[in-house]
């Protein structure tokens, strides 16, 4: 079994002192925790952070696209011409597209083995998946188990049973598989299925790390922090972070942009990168990233200030459901920071937010001074947003 299976990497809370949420510079209420809707999907059309050209309106100066120049053609001789003027030192590209491609190299034979269970499985053939992991998992095959041990748990092929599953990630963790050691190790920490144990969980989930499985890398980061309280837990956990964030693991990938922005003495180059990353995991739909990356630009945190990508960043977070957002956004239409003021605007993601738990005087006091039509609009809003 390939040590790729799809895990969602569980989620430890970081230190306080690394994840707390920076304010506008706006006054704001204090900010307590508060009950967050359901996450709306990302929708492509949310992010537009990039101004990007339209390439299906790509057009002359005259302002229409200029199919006369086609190769062969009168108009394309004379461009062709005009091309060559312009570039004297190489022939032009209809010249180019004439010149016989090179044979491309042989490829090479294929002689390693061949996993026809995984390949079952990656096909949508779940009951043939099983009849070929099955004998190979029997003779102690460690990627057979795995796979057999997923195929159980999510029920593909063969009765869902989530014990059985256990005991084959435990073979499995057992005999070294990267993907199985994460997963029994997950198994571990829960202690539903199997009997609670944090000492042998973290000893998987550090070999399973060590691997390179990048959810392992993750978890073990996380667990660094949760037992080395302060700079020491984040230094140790920073080089897992770092693995996990390549690798593609958004939740790595704020959480390195977070330390990077942060802890002391780091090397200028990676201080630099802070931004990268939150950008990296804003960009993967991670709505916390999202919603700080909107502040940073803001406030000019980790580079100069954006408040055009500020509010852009914030109005996706915002239409996702993240409360904190739409509290944010309503301050940026009141002030005019990277977009026109709007009082009922404003005060729809004012409503919203408030409905949400999170209070704000400064906002309560700007929302009662809107004549009753405003509010009313806004309350509309707000209702249209809750049923959409």
């Amino acid at each position: 079994m390939r040590s790729r299976l799809l895990q969602r990497p569980l989620s430890f809370a970081l230190a306080a002192c690394l994840f707390g949420t920076v304010a506008l510079p706006v006054s704001v209420g204090a900010q307590q925790t508060v009950e967050r809707p359901p996450m709306r999907p990302l929708a492509e059309s949310d992010v537009r952070v990039l101004e990007r050209g339209d390439g299906d309106k790509a057009e002359t100066s005259a302002g229409k696209l200029d199919r006369s120049a086609r190769p062969g053609s009168e108009a394309a001789e004379k461009q062709q011409e005009t091309d060559g003027e312009k570039d004297a030192q190489g022939i032009n590209i209809y010249a180019r597209m004439g010149a016989p491609l090179p044979d491309l190299p042989p490829e090479p034979e294929y002689k390693g083995p061949v996993d026809e269970a995984y390949g079952a499985f990656q096909r949508g053939f779940f009951l043939t998946a099983v009849d070929k992991a099955l004998p190979r998992a029997q003779l102690g095959d460690p990627a057979a188990q795995t796979l057999l041990a997923e195929l159980m748990d999510r029920g593909l092929g063969i009765k869902k049973d989530v014990k059985g599953a256990a005991f084959w990630y435990g073979q499995a963790a057992a005999g070294g598989d990267p993907a199985a050691m994460f997963k029994y190790a997950m198994l571990l920490m829960e202690g539903k299925v199997v009997a609670r144990d944090k000492a042998k969980a973290d000893e998987y989930m550090r070999k399973a790390a060590d691997a390179g499985n990048g959810s392992a890398q993750f978890n073990w980061a996380q667990t660094l922090v949760a037992d080395n309280r302060g700079p020491k837990g984040l230094s140790l956990a920073l080089p897992y972070y770092d693995k996990a964030a390549e690798q593609g693991i958004a939740d790595a990938q704020y959480a390195v942009a977070q330390i990077y922005e942060s802890l002391k003495d780091l090397p200028e180059e990676k201080r630099n990168k802070a931004r990268y990353w939150l950008d990296r995991a804003a960009r993967a739909g991670f709505d916390t990233a999202q919603l700080d990356m909107g502040i940073w630009l803001v406030n000019g945190i980790g580079g100069e200030r954006n408040y055009d990508e500020g509010f852009r960043w914030l109005n996706v977070a915002a239409n996702r459901g993240n409360v904190v957002a739409q509290n944010r956004l309503s301050h940026l239409y009141i002030n005019a920071l990277g977009t026109r003021p709007d009082p009922v605007e404003a005060a729809k993601w004012y409503v919203l937010s408030r409905r949400a738990g999170l209070k704000d005087p400064a906002l309560e006091d700007f929302y009662l001074g809107l004549t009753d039509e405003e509010q009313k609009k806004a309350i509309d809003a707000a209702n249209k947003f809750r049923r959409g």
